[in-house]
């Protein structure tokens, strides 16, 4: 007897082969023809029977392939040989079997809590020397149902009159693939049909020939048949020409302001111009009243009528000599 090695899957496949030549009956292993969904958070339960003459070399494997890779990468789960059980791999603490020994017909392997990483093609595999094969292996497609995770919403494009803007929407997760749709809120007039393409497949909203009327709240939905999750944005349309208006509007504004304060200084300077002295003078000017250096300003005697002068004008006018000389009668 050959010994069972776990994961040794050529080796089953062989064993079966030289069976072929040697008296027994046929393996024959039976799973649903139809894919398996599950919730997430739920027990699957993989259903696999077979018909065999079970034995001392009857033996067992549950294998899982990831979506996308061939049966040759296959990662075990659990082997029954030599009347124990023998669970292996990530899912060893959730994976059982329906029936323990499974030595009565039926192999249904019970998955708890499944998780979105469950999802794959899992293998049934009855291998029991001497008989012969001739369908020892049955594949089982598994999905676990997963709702949209809550997507996330952008927009690009030129969004202002006349342009294009595409409006994106994505969720993380969900399984099986949500569907997108794109809807307006408010009481708003929604784009003609012509100017507003979606794809509910890649979750994309294009939008043409933009006008102001397009400004609003779009909600995007996803949606699977484990439920729906949204997200929203608002589109805002602008008028290049109600721009370039205003900027001119601002600039005739901003050109009188500073017209009215020059005007006012102006005015100020010639007020405060006015109050100054009427006479100025400059380093150069000569005053008529002015003394020349060295000479000083002695009041003019005044004579006595009886002496024979004359009579100088009682005033507190002063005359400017060069010199003190005394007066000659």
């Amino acid at each position: 007897m050959m010994a069972w090695f776990p994961g040794c899957f050529l080796c089953r496949f062989l064993l079966g082969w030289v069976g072929l030549s040697a008296p027994g009956l046929a393996v024959e292993v039976k799973v649903p023809s139809e894919p398996l969904s599950t919730p997430v958070g739920k027990t699957a339960e993989l259903t696999c029977s077979y018909s065999t003459s079970v034995g001392d070399n009857f033996a067992l494997e549950w294998s899982f392939v990831q979506p996308g890779k061939p049966v040759s990468t296959s990662q075990p789960i659990l082997y029954f040989t030599n009347g124990q059980l023998y669970p292996t791999g990530s899912k060893a603490e959730r994976a059982s079997l329906l029936q323990n020994p499974p030595t009565g017909g039926v192999a249904t392997l019970k998955l708890t809590d499944v998780r979105p990483s469950d999802t794959g093609t899992y293998l049934c595999h009855v291998n029991n020397p001497p008989d012969f094969y001739t369908n020892g292996l049955g594949l089982i497609n598994l999905t676990v149902l997963v709702p949209p995770s809550r997507p996330s919403c952008s927009q690009s494009g030129q969004t202002s009159v006349g342009g294009s803007a595409a409006l994106r929407c994505s969720s993380s997760m969900g399984a099986p693939k949500p569907v997108y749709n794109w809807i307006r809120l408010g009481a708003s007039p929604t784009p003609s049909p012509g100017s507003m393409v979606q794809d509910e497949v890649s979750g994309q909203l294009i939008l043409t020939n933009l006008s102001l009327a397009s400004s609003g709240t779009y909600r995007c939905v996803a949606t699977n048949q484990m439920g729906s999750a949204s997200c929203e944005l608002t589109l805002s349309v602008t008028d290049p020409s109600k721009g370039r208006v205003a900027g001119t509007v601002i600039g005739v504004l901003l050109g009188l302001l500073f017209l009215s304060v020059a005007v006012f200084c102006l005015i100020r300077f010639q007020k405060e111009r006015r109050k100054r002295p009427k006479e100025t003078f400059g380093g150069s000017e000569l005053r008529e009243d002015a003394m020349a250096p060295g000479v000083s300003e002695q009041p003019l005697e005044r004579e006595d009528s009886s002496n024979g002068l004359l009579g100088r004008p009682s005033s507190a006018s002063t005359v400017t000599t060069k010199s003190k000389l005394p007066m000659v009668v």
